[in-house]
């Protein structure tokens, strides 16, 4: 495969194979192709290309922009920062659904796609590139759709596990050696660090992690090291992992699935992060369908998922993907873990959230969501709530008892209001300190 790199394609002219009408998957995160992206969003002889994706990597993405209208409509799956606004004004289009359903949804032909746009480590001496940091949509889109359309990057890390797409199957493809987007690691403040210290005792030896990314995670992490044996099976992880790799508290040895090796459907982080994965058998990447699979996610004992949370209603409803009518994300794989945790022997399924927002204006805690507000997590899958005033197990508790607990982890400054918010709506009757 020494001659690979003769067969490149400028952006522009790989780009030409799309058509109008197409249904085109573009890969997400850290794997974004951005020139083919950019040179895809310059054509303005298509309309009514239909894009399917995750979050994408960038500060603007030109899909999103008012030039594209008519051109090519965006369906985010898990919306970014670059697409929020676009959402909101009616330029883009979001849906809900489960991370662990996306690639279901293109293998059963539900959404029918004619390309999809990848970016992919370069091909081995067997001709097989593989999609890097991203498996968790993206596998299912290059088997399903009859025209690939890659960005091989000298610097996309090779992945391991089922992450292989075979050179002899892209259609047309650009070169590149470009650094992936990356990120540090989020350093937490005073209040990530207490809620951190709430979650750490909830954590056994032996347990199996899935956590997202961000501070509060990271902040988790850190004060893991006293544990043993942990395990990582997850949909996706960023560097502090690697810091308990390295420390030999993560070691996958008590996981019942994929024992030995870190699971995991996408990274994000780094170029530490990244040179840790690349080419590392120790770490396996599966698509979503198989990582957010609750009937696999069990299998392991002991299962803790770590997940956020934008506000929280007293019952135990879940907000993570809107902010009242605004969409701020996505389902993602919340309900995933979720689940999968709460049907683990022994799991611990956590949504984390600071008591308050804007500086500490607004309560998260509240008696009633807002309006529009989606239930990402229901009051019948919830479990733990944890905020730096505390950590609360709402399963198997009443209504008036969740109430009760929830204003006990509610900032300070909102407990009295709650508490008479909750005996006009409830008729409970109960004085909070």
């Amino acid at each position: 495969m020494h001659d690979w790199k003769n067969r490149a394609d400028s952006a522009e002219d790989a780009v030409k194979l799309i058509e109008s009408g197409m249904r085109v998957f573009i890969h997400g995160a850290a794997a974004t192709p951005t020139p083919l992206i950019e040179a895809l969003a310059k054509r303005r002889d298509v309309e009514n290309v239909r894009l399917y994706h995750i979050h994408l990597e960038g500060k603007e993405c030109p899909f999103g922009q008012p030039h594209s209208v008519g051109h090519f409509r965006s369906t985010s799956l898990f919306t970014g920062g670059n697409m929020r606004d676009a959402v909101q004004e009616g330029r883009a289009d979001f849906m809900p659904i489960f991370l662990s359903d996306i690639p279901t949804m293109f293998t059963s032909g539900r959404v029918q796609l004619d390309a999809a746009i990848l970016q992919l480590s370069p091909p081995d001496k067997h001709g097989y590139c593989t999609v890097g940091t991203s498996a968790d949509t993206a596998v299912a889109a290059a088997r399903t759709a009859p025209l690939i359309i890659a960005e091989i990057n000298e610097q996309m890390p090779r992945s391991h596990g089922n992450t292989i797409v075979p050179l002899s199957s892209v259609s047309a493809f650009i070169h590149s050696n470009r650094p992936i987007p990356s990120h540090a690691p989020a350093e937490p403040n005073e209040i990530e660090r207490a809620i951190a210290a709430h979650i750490a005792p909830l954590v056994p030896d032996g347990g199996t992690l899935q956590m997202g990314i961000g501070a509060i995670p990271d902040a988790v992490l850190s004060k893991l090291y006293d544990k043993i044996d942990l395990g990582i099976f997850t949909e996706m992880f960023s560097d502090r992992v690697v810091d308990l790799v390295e420390a030999g508290v993560v070691t996958n040895k008590r996981k019942n699935v994929h024992r030995g090796r870190i699971t995991t459907s996408f990274v994000v982080g780094s170029k530490r992060l990244y040179d840790f994965i690349d080419d590392n058998p120790y770490v396996e990447f599966y698509p979503a369908d198989h990582t957010n699979d609750t009937s696999v996610i069990r299998r392991n004992d002991n299962v803790v998922a770590m997940n956020s949370a934008i506000e929280v209603d007293i019952s135990g409803q879940v907000c993570a993907d809107s902010i009242g009518h605004r969409i701020y994300s996505g389902i993602g794989g919340q309900m995933d873990f979720m689940r999968g945790a709460a049907l683990s022997k022994g799991g611990v399924p956590i949504i984390a959230l600071p008591a308050t927002a804007g500086g500490g204006k607004f309560s998260r805690i509240v008696s009633t969501l807002k309006p529009g507000a989606g239930v990402v997590t229901t009051r019948g899958h919830v479990h733990w709530i944890v905020t730096e005033y505390g950590a609360v197990d709402l399963w198997g508790k009443s209504l008036r008892e969740r109430a009760e607990l929830m204003i006990s982890i509610a900032h300070p400054d909102f407990r009295t209001e709650l508490a008479r918010e909750m005996r006009e709506i409830r008729h409970f009757d109960f004085a909070m300190a």
